[in-house]
């Protein structure tokens, strides 16, 4: 829990993202994120469809508090859009609505994300709008609310640790829904702290979506639950074209792949772009073993994965009291 605690930190650290951007993806990110523009990210994209596997794409970003920024997010995310189009690639698009506005202007970040969903559905192309944290909940539920009296090529995420992501779920069920087990630190009083009970909730609210929902997408590296949705899909007659598994760019390849040539929808959840630190940090400290799988991908096996990461975060922490100290 420390160790989530130092990088969920890291994460929000809003120098050491702006220091990580200048130094480009070192300490092992570029395994985890694809590249740094479009057309990298499109030829991970194409290596991937070349496998069976289908991508959303995450433009990143974080610490958006200027029109200007949130206005340049809107042309990138456009252009990644275009760029899908024009290579046929297999993908949609992932977004998050803080990139977008969302802590300027409600409004704002509504008249964003309408253009860039108006203009995914010109191209037959699925929206999905991302879950941040609690405070953001609501706001990105009243989004979704929102462009859906429009458009019914968007959806969103419902996170398995708070304690009501079941009457969202119900609310939502007529819409494709990305379930996960939830990334950001909440408190008790609104969510699970235990992992057990994590787990349990979110495997009901898989159960309940795909006997209930209109498409469900499981997005976890944990093969005991992915096992267990095989099992359930199965005893239940559930056609594979009411769900898929989603994993993350650079986590668990060789099961993203075997799952692909088993014949279940795969997605991978590729992010790119030059803003990769918050997501990178976020990425470790989610879960212990995901801390595994990036040591797998990132350093040798020789490797101890804690003295790996924490390298990683000592440099950058270098890198930026040098700075600092050019500065006095």
């Amino acid at each position: 829990m420390m160790l989530k605690d130092i990088f969920m930190s890291l994460s929000q650290n809003q120098f050491l993202n702006s220091t990580a951007k200048k130094y480009g993806l070192k300490m092992g990110a570029q395994s985890v994120v694809a590249g740094t523009n479009i057309e990298e990210a499109i030829k991970s994209i194409k290596d991937l469809n070349a496998n069976g596997i289908s991508c959303t794409v995450d433009n990143l970003g974080e610490f958006v508090f200027k029109e200007e920024e949130a206005a340049a997010a809107r042309e990138q995310i456009l252009k990644v859009i275009e760029a899908i189009h024009s290579n046929n690639a297999d993908a949609h698009i992932s977004l998050k609505p803080t990139q977008l506005g969302l802590d300027i202007d409600y409004s704002l970040c509504l008249n964003n994300v309408r253009e860039i969903v108006d203009k995914a559905n010109q191209y037959n192309m699925f929206v999905n709008i991302d879950m941040e944290d609690f405070k953001h909940l609501q706001p990105t539920f009243d989004l979704l609310d929102d462009l859906s009296l429009e458009y019914d090529n968007v959806g969103t995420v419902i996170q398995a640790y708070f304690h009501q992501a079941m009457d969202y779920l119900e609310k939502y069920k007529y819409y494709r829904i990305r379930l996960v087990k939830g990334a950001y630190k909440e408190p008790a009083e609104i969510a699970y702290q235990d992992k057990k009970d994590i787990d349990a909730n979110y495997i009901k609210l898989i159960e309940w979506h795909l006997l209930n929902g209109k498409f469900t997408s499981i997005a976890t590296h944990d093969h005991r639950i992915i096992n267990h949705v095989k099992e359930f899909v199965k005893l239940n007659n559930i056609p594979n074209d009411k769900f898929e598994f989603q994993m993350l760019y650079g986590f668990r390849k060789e099961l993203q792949l075997k799952l692909a040539k088993e014949g279940f929808n795969f997605c991978t959840y590729v992010p790119f772009g030059n803003d990769w630190y918050g997501y990178f940090m976020r990425r470790l400290a989610e879960r212990p073993q995901n801390l595994n799988l990036v040591a797998k991908q990132v350093f040798n096996k020789k490797t101890n994965t804690i003295l790996g990461v924490a390298a990683g975060a000592f440099i950058l922490g270098r890198v930026t009291r040098g700075n600092n100290n050019k500065r006095k």
